[in-house]
């Protein structure tokens, strides 16, 4: 397949200059793939810019709905593309919102309020001892072809009250890192990009499927 050859392992690398689709709407997660994506001279366009439209999630599990995703836009765009399924998980809650982290936020609009959200998870969550958090990451790397290429990640920490920041998104100004004492809506982008479940998710996708980054 032109842009791509297999690596020793069996895994489907991409070649520098391929062009691939981020399969997201959201301009948080989108803006955050696209810095990772850029040092590998990866081009990008968005399922938004495509007007593609957002696939239903009837997964489970992250990786299942990042497959959705990836697949769909793959086939609709006739290019490869990623895709990202990420949330928010409380151990107090038996790991909600989990795969349901967008539905929490779900305004009676059709809109989404993350402000709403977080407030939910507080009022739920704050009976418990346990503040245990942790934010989980799976990416999937689709081709036209059905080729596909998975990888998960997770950042542990411990969710705080009131949220603190402006900086992220989503549930990003409740999280606490694990050695860590600002939360992710606090942190500069660099330092949330070294540490995040979408980065430790990128370095696998990245050894396995990414050109190398040229010094």
């Amino acid at each position: 397949m032109a842009g791509a050859d297999q690596t020793e392992k069996g895994h489907r690398r991409l070649a520098r200059g391929s062009r691939i689709v981020i399969a997201t709407h959201n301009k948080g997660k989108l803006r955050e793939v696209a810095a990772l994506l850029a040092p590998h001279g990866i081009e990008t366009v968005s399922a938004g810019e495509l007007g593609l439209p957002e696939p239903e999630e009837t997964e489970e599990s992250f990786l299942g709905n990042a497959a959705i995703k990836a697949r769909a836009a793959a086939r609709a765009a006739g290019l490869p593309a990623l895709s990202d399924d990420s949330g928010f998980s409380v151990a107090a809650l038996g790991g909600a919102p989990g795969v349901r982290t967008a539905d929490w936020a779900m305004q009676p609009d059709g809109s989404r309020d993350y402000a709403d959200a977080m407030r939910k998870v507080m009022e739920v969550a704050q009976e418990f001892e346990d503040r245990t958090a942790w934010f989980t990451c799976a990416l999937v790397l689709a081709w036209p072809d059905g080729h596909e290429e998975a990888f998960e990640g997770r950042a542990m920490g411990h969710w705080v009250w009131p949220p603190r920041g402006a900086r992220g998104f989503g549930y990003d100004p409740m999280f606490v890192p694990d050695r860590g004492a600002e939360t992710f809506g606090e942190m500069a982008p660099e330092e949330k990009h070294r540490i995040s479940h979408r980065a430790a998710a990128f370095r696998l996708l990245s050894a396995a499927c990414l050109p190398a980054i040229e010094s």
